[in-house]
């Protein structure tokens, strides 16, 4: 069954209006269907914070039919926020006390914008490795995007993420390389998958810490691995999550960045952007800086004209592997919230094929 709209926040109705299932909790009530409870651990910045929310709910959403799916966001302190996004948070938002008090049948922790050289730097730092830690323990899978895996990898393994030379951003072709896992069941063996950091972890890095490689891409680097007992921990590096235009907005804002002060002029996103939409954005940034020698205001960003000319090659399989996971959690899980797993099943072993 889809979403469970449990509580009033926006992005329920956002979601209903874009075309997706999104159940009544009266309605839901009324249904003798199991529930699924994930949490989702949301670190993003301001501009990105709603937006993400109904990313990882669309995909929760329109994966497994079997259960209702109940997604409680909350996040952390140590977050710069604005005012507004900070009522929205204390409105719509769980605590992690309440969180850690209820439990939960499966984990999703985003990323985050970082502003220091070390991420123990980070004023977010102790209250991420609290959540981690507790979940380590209490939470039958968790996800984690891009910076979460970065922290655990360091929290855990004490493995630091490399700067790379450039910002590593695109769309990437991908290879799964453990084809039998139940993870990847029915998903294409080729596939893209949307990319935008400026750090890595390597498969030598994963590899030494016991971690099995399930997707890799040979210019991206590691997409997706798992921890050693093949299920409780799943690590992304790469964003299945975006939307089509995803890419587009950040190459935007960092472009205006760069008309507006002394940032160096973004690169196009890798195999992302048609010559067409290209072309449609070297003649904007000529005519806006043209209007910037004339004091003038910058003309519209042609982002309407360019949205339908780029292609997603990476949602369908985005929503496989949400449904495989989500599926394994339905037939692993513990009805009681807090038991990790049903009675039989070894935490160590969770899915019986090592």
């Amino acid at each position: 069954m889809p979403l469970v709209a449990h509580s009033q926040l926006p992005s329920f109705e956002k979601l209903r209006e874009n075309g997706h299932e999104v159940l009544s909790l009266d309605y839901a009530l009324k249904q003798d269907i199991r529930e699924l409870h994930i949490g989702l651990l949301n670190m993003m910045p301001d501009s990105a914070l709603q937006v993400t929310e109904q990313q990882y709910m669309r995909l929760v959403g329109s994966s497994n039919k079997i259960a209702q799916f109940y997604v409680h966001p909350f996040t952390i302190p140590g977050l710069n926020r604005s005012a507004d996004k900070q009522a929205h948070i204390e409105k719509y938002y769980r605590s992690f006390e309440e969180i850690r008090t209820e439990g939960l049948d499966a984990l999703i922790i985003t990323g985050a914008n970082v502003a220091n050289p070390s991420l123990e730097q980070e004023p977010f730092w102790e209250p991420l490795t609290e959540v981690m830690e507790w979940a380590s323990q209490n939470v039958p899978s968790v996800l984690c995007s891009c910076l979460a895996t970065h922290a655990i990898m360091k929290f855990f393994y004490n493995i630091d993420r490399q700067r790379m030379p450039q910002k590593k951003w695109g769309v990437y072709s991908h290879r799964v390389t453990m084809p039998s896992h139940p993870l990847l069941r029915d998903i294409n063996t080729r596939f893209d998958v949307p990319h935008s950091r400026y750090n890595d972890v390597s498969r030598a890095q994963f590899e030494s810490a016991g971690l099995a490689i399930l997707i890799e891409s040979a210019q991206a680097g590691v997409h997706m691995a798992v921890s050693a007992d093949q299920f409780r921990v799943i690590y992304l590096q790469g964003h299945p999550e975006y939307y089509t235009n995803s890419l587009l907005k950040e190459y935007r804002r960092d472009l205006m960045l760069h008309l507006q002060s002394d940032a160096e002029q973004p690169p196009f996103p890798d195999h992302y952007l048609p010559e067409e939409a290209q072309t449609l954005i070297i003649a904007y940034i000529d005519a806006a800086r043209q209007a910037l020698r004339e004091g003038v205001a910058l003309p519209p960003f042609p982002e309407d004209e360019i949205i339908p000319l780029l292609d997603n090659t990476w949602n369908d399989t985005g929503k496989s592997i949400f449904n495989n996971w989500l599926g394994l959690v339905y037939q692993l899980t513990n009805v009681d919230r807090r038991k990790l797993f049903m009675d039989g099943i070894d935490p160590q072993d969770p899915l019986g094929i090592r």
